[in-house]
């Protein structure tokens, strides 16, 4: 009778696997980065004749300029006298008179809600060119984070709010 030969191939674990591959990859990395310059440098610290000793600082005082005169500060805006218009582009029934109560209460002239057709990437307080103050305010009033130039057809005498969801 003829004996069968048990030997054959053993195949390594997967922790074995795992560690041939690391040294593959230690290998490859250190080829590839072996040419390239050191980014590392020797800092060494210089020391005076006597270490123990600490620095004697002479305060120096130096000669007063004149001032130069400051800009008139900015108006302040009165939210009373800016007209607004608060238009919902969201399917949210009502959210453009909440939102105009809000700035009613804030102190801001609302003059008029309506819906807004059109395609508006996120909500955003419009203005004139004159009225960016004013619009910059009535953001942060209202929580929004986009101020933005208006565009044709926004009036341009009053902010223009457009909301969307």
């Amino acid at each position: 009778m003829h004996r069968r030969d048990e030997r054959g191939v053993a195949v390594p674990s997967p922790l074995v696997m795992l560690s041939i591959i690391a040294v593959a990859m230690a290998g490859i990395a250190f080829v590839a980065t072996r040419d390239q310059p050191s980014d590392e440098r020797r800092i060494e610290t210089v020391s005076g004749p006597n270490e123990t000793e600490a620095p004697v600082v002479t305060p120096t005082v130096e000669p007063t300029k004149p001032t130069k005169p400051t800009k008139a500060p900015k108006p302040q805006v009165k939210r009373g006298t800016v007209m607004v218009e608060v238009y919902n582009n969201s399917g949210i029934q009502g959210l453009a008179g909440t939102t105009a109560e809000k700035a009613v209460a804030a102190g801001w002239q609302v003059v008029g809600t309506d819906n807004w057709m059109g395609t508006i990437p996120s909500t955003t307080v419009y203005y004139p060119s004159r009225l960016e103050a004013a619009a910059k305010l009535l953001a942060l009033d209202l929580g929004i984070d986009r101020v933005q130039p208006a565009v044709d057809p926004m009036r341009l005498d009053a902010l223009t709010v457009v909301l969307t969801g």
